[in-house]
């Protein structure tokens, strides 16, 4: 059997366990072989009881860490420019995010795994609680496709670290609708719209240009859209990095909760970033600015979205390989 190397660190090494439980869960692995029909995919992993409880219980509590009390100032209208964008431009629920998933090819043994039964992607066989390809709406594989290309070919693009973070200066350029209008600007309108007319506007992501002011979108020298969006992104762009998290919980629950906490804890890292660099004043919020006005904010930027880019690439690649693994799992059971 061939082991899930990211299940296997995830378990041996973010997780602590004793080296005694390494053996057992050979044990539990080889035990079950016995009795496998051939049908069982090679990459299966099962978890013994002790084994997922703990870590569906540490991957919860990393979620409230990285949350705090976020959700309680939610309820009593408190806005957070960091994390409001991570759960209103992006549609994940925090429940969903907080619950914990073992994604494909993983079977939870014992009594208290038959509780994801409640869920209806989980079947119960003679091994365990397993996801059940065969209720993956076959409708969504157009979906998978597109996704897995984009992120093959972002991979393959070379990153370009010299945007300095302009896009959100352009989305304020010369205009009286600002999207965050409960922020204040840390600098008057007359002085954002000079620097940003002095300073070069090559924004490759669609997602971000497509909320730049009327008199800003000519400025760009580049003109994302639908269509050139597979040949424009890049690895280096901070909201290309943040959208992995998109694209990880996308495919919930067949995608591993460890793997999209990864990715939500990047794009958490990633916004952090992109609004220090931004025009709004967060000093109320905690946050000091990367001044990209000036020659050393510049390069302070630029170091930001390098250690974005080194952190992002481990989780696009392991987000290819699922998506590789989910298709392949579909095509075996049509």
């Amino acid at each position: 059997m061939i082991l899930d190397n990211y299940t296997y660190q995830t378990v041996y090494e973010t997780y602590k366990f004793p080296k005694f439980l390494k053996s057992i869960r050979y044990i539990s692995i080889s035990f079950n072989l016995l009795s496998m029909p051939q049908t069982v995919p090679k990459d299966e992993i099962i978890y013994l009881p002790e084994h997922w409880k703990l870590i569906s219980q540490k991957h919860h509590h990393r979620i409230n860490r990285l949350l705090g009390d976020y959700l309680d100032k939610r309820e009593h209208q408190f806005n957070n420019p960091v994390l409001d964008f991570l759960f209103e431009y992006y549609s994940f629920r925090p429940s969903l995010l907080k619950r914990w998933s073992p994604g494909i090819d993983a079977v939870l043994t014992g009594r208290d795994a038959r509780k994801y039964l409640k869920y209806e992607e989980y079947e119960e066989n003679d091994r365990g609680i397993t996801l059940d390809p065969s209720k993956f709406s076959r409708h969504r594989i157009d979906s998978i496709l597109w996704i897995l290309e984009l992120l093959k070919k972002t991979q393959q693009h070379s990153p370009s670290l010299g945007c300095f973070g302009m896009h959100e200066w352009a989305m304020v350029y010369r205009t009286n609708n600002i999207r965050h209008n409960y922020l204040p600007l840390r600098l008057p309108p007359e002085e954002i719209a000079q620097i940003v007319e002095s300073r070069s506007i090559i924004c490759s992501h669609y997602d971000a240009f497509r909320f730049f002011s009327p008199k800003a979108r000519p400025l760009n020298k580049l003109q994302p859209s639908r269509k050139n969006l597979k040949k424009l992104e890049q690895p280096g762009c901070i909201h290309a990095n943040m959208d992995l998290y998109k694209w990880a919980y996308k495919m919930y629950p067949w995608i591993s909760s460890d793997l999209i906490a990864d990715a939500f804890e990047l794009a958490l890292d990633a916004r952090v970033i992109d609004m220090k660099a931004s025009p709004y004043d967060l000093k109320t919020f905690g946050y000091g600015p990367i001044r990209i006005e000036t020659e050393e904010g510049r390069l302070e930027y630029k170091n930001e979205q390098r250690r974005i880019y080194k952190r992002s690439q481990p989780i696009r690649k392991k987000l290819i390989e699922y998506y590789e693994r989910l298709l392949a799992r579909l095509s075996i059971n049509d």
